[in-house]
């Protein structure tokens, strides 16, 4: 995490901007389409967002961890457990993050929710099955980056937005890894869809083996990449009802994420042995003309700020399990259990 990032956001206290840059850190080995477009972002919003991908990728490391199952079990409650009050630097920047933007912490537990499906869910039999997973992996995801974003008007208007990108996200995942899913024995593509063209786990494993899927699984894939390109559709008008500071951020990390479906298409849905990535030099091609506008709209923004009324802290008392948080300011340090 640069100084410049952290003294913007108003991290003064040493150990939450070593935490915070540990959380960045994850974020740049982990997520790099993620980060990407967070450099898109006003500068003192970047930390909170490095702290909410750390916290989403430690629990998912649990689950998709050579661990015994029940070990897995026991990671994941003691991560809920020590959430709010636990000294893991990601933890720390979390329950920061989750004070200063006033997020809803239930959006945390759902979250968890959907991560203990993983140690005994294999497979979904139709959409609806597969719909509360994805919302507690992946939409609730959009609903905790919306107070980072910040919305033009009323956030309410933006929630479904919100939630419908991160379920984009969530199912060009699916279709991205669905080779890598098989191996750890999980099938998230509903069971009804793939059925309707004579595709089941078996057929699906024989194309991850070979490497060469036959007319039925490409068909099978087909059918579900357009699904999700219409879901993307649903979800970008609600781009237009963040702040303008956020949208180039949104709009790169949408384009971007769509563009893993654009190479599964362009490989002919040849993906069960390998992983779908839009290549370095495309990535940077659709992010570079934001980069401009993001510079232009952020120095804006930093002018307003300069000759309005001072805001006040943007951190205040949410009522986070096991954490007092009253008389909180965006300068003091917080105990988190230590």
């Amino acid at each position: 995490m640069s100084r410049r990032e952290l003294d913007a956001a108003g991290v003064t206290d040493p150990d939450l901007r070593a935490a915070y840059t540990a959380s960045k850190a994850i974020n740049a080995s982990h997520g790099r389409t993620y980060f990407l477009a967070t450099r898109l972002l006003p500068i003192e919003d970047r930390p909170a967002v490095h702290a909410l991908y750390g916290f989403a990728r430690i629990a998912d490391d649990i689950v998709d961890g050579r661990l015994p199952k029940a070990q897995q079990a026991l990671e994941l409650m003691a991560l809920e457990r020590d959430m709010w009050t636990g000294t893991h630097p990601v933890l720390k920047a979390l329950a920061d993050t989750v004070e200063r933007y006033r997020i809803d912490p239930q959006l945390f537990a759902d979250f968890l929710s959907s991560m203990r499906m993983d140690l005994h869910v294999k497979e979904y039999a139709t959409f609806d099955d597969l719909a509360a997973y994805i919302y507690g992996s992946a939409g609730v995801i959009g609903l905790q980056m919306l107070p980072v974003l910040g919305t033009a008007g009323p956030r309410a208007e933006a929630e479904p937005y919100a939630a419908a990108l991160g379920e984009a996200f969530q199912l060009t995942n699916f279709l991205r890894d669905v080779g890598e899913d098989l191996d750890r024995g999980r099938v998230y593509l509903p069971a009804d869809e793939l059925a309707v063209f004579g595709v089941d786990r078996n057929r699906l494993r024989w194309a991850r083996r070979t490497g060469r899927p036959d007319q039925n699984v490409r068909r099978a894939l087909a059918h579900l990449v357009a699904r999700t390109y219409a879901i993307y559709r649903r979800a970008e008008p609600g781009i237009a009802l963040l702040r303008p500071e956020a949208r180039p951020c949104v709009s790169t990390a949408a384009e971007l994420y769509r563009g893993i479906l654009d190479e599964i298409v362009a490989a002919d849905y040849a993906v069960l042995d390998r992983r779908a990535v839009v290549p370095t030099g495309q990535r940077i091609l659709v992010a570079l003309p934001r980069l401009g506008v993001a510079a232009g709209q952020n120095a804006r923004a930093w002018a307003r700020r300069l000759t309005s009324r001072p805001r006040l802290p943007r951190r205040a008392s949410i009522g986070i399990p096991g954490r007092d948080s009253s008389a909180v300011n965006s300068h003091r340090r917080i105990s988190l259990g230590e």
